[in-house]
């Protein structure tokens, strides 16, 4: 057979061979689902801190190494609770300073916290929030803006805030409701500017202060158990 009648019978041939299909494009991956509210019966009125389920921690970088955690021992705090209409609700909160709780401090280090270089607690024993705002993200999210007081200086805060649930007055208990919040602050804006690290370093405590709150709050007393 002659080349070029070759080379047609193969155009030829691979002319009527069929085409690959091209490839599928992927399904779209499904929209994820609206976070549902969580179960609560409590409720609206006003209700205190249980501060043996209440937990206040902190933690700031150290020399770029770690992230060095801390908590407070004796917080109190009040919460007017109205499920109804959340941009009602209000919360203050007060701190003790002194109550600081380190894991396995050197000998000194909590009075050198507690002194004029940081929080210097004996002219200021306690650290404060008070909201001014809430505004609701979610179902069960919501950003609360509030005046925060430390070291003397009082400034703009706000907590993204997540309600947990809660209960009406039972056999077991009383009113209950439970809350989580995190949130960031820079400790040289409340005039606590020692030890950061020099531009460029890490060599010192960061500026940048993360903090997380867990807290139940509680109103009334347990319903008596029915004979």
């Amino acid at each position: 057979m002659e080349p070029y009648l070759l080379t047609g019978l193969i155009l030829a041939v691979a002319a009527c061979s069929p085409k690959p299909a091209p490839p599928a494009k992927p399904e779209p991956a499904p929209a994820p689902a609206p976070a549902a509210a969580p179960v609560s019966t409590a409720p609206a009125g006003a209700y205190t801190i249980d501060p043996a389920h209440t937990h206040v921690s902190f933690r700031v970088n150290h020399l770029g190494f770690s992230h060095y955690t801390a908590n407070f021992d004796r917080v109190d705090g009040k919460l007017v609770f109205d499920p109804a209409n959340p941009a009602a609700m209000t919360v203050e909160a007060t701190i003790d300073p002194r109550s600081l709780d380190l894991n396995a401090p050197p000998a000194g280090f909590h009075d050198e916290l507690m002194g004029p270089m940081f929080f210097d607690a004996k002219a200021f024993p306690s650290i404060g929030f008070k909201s001014t705002k809430v505004v609701q993200t979610g179902p069960a999210t919501a950003d609360v803006t509030g005046d925060f007081t430390l070291h003397g200086v009082t400034k703009p805060v706000t907590l993204k805030a997540t309600f947990n649930g809660g209960w009406a007055a039972n056999a077991f208990d009383g009113n209950r409701v439970g809350f989580s919040a995190t949130g960031t602050l820079k400790r040289s804006d409340f005039g606590m500017s020692n030890g950061i690290p020099a531009p460029g370093t890490t060599m010192g405590v960061s500026d940048a202060v993360e903090f997380a709150i867990e807290t139940e709050l509680s109103n009334g007393t347990k319903v008596a158990a029915k004979p």
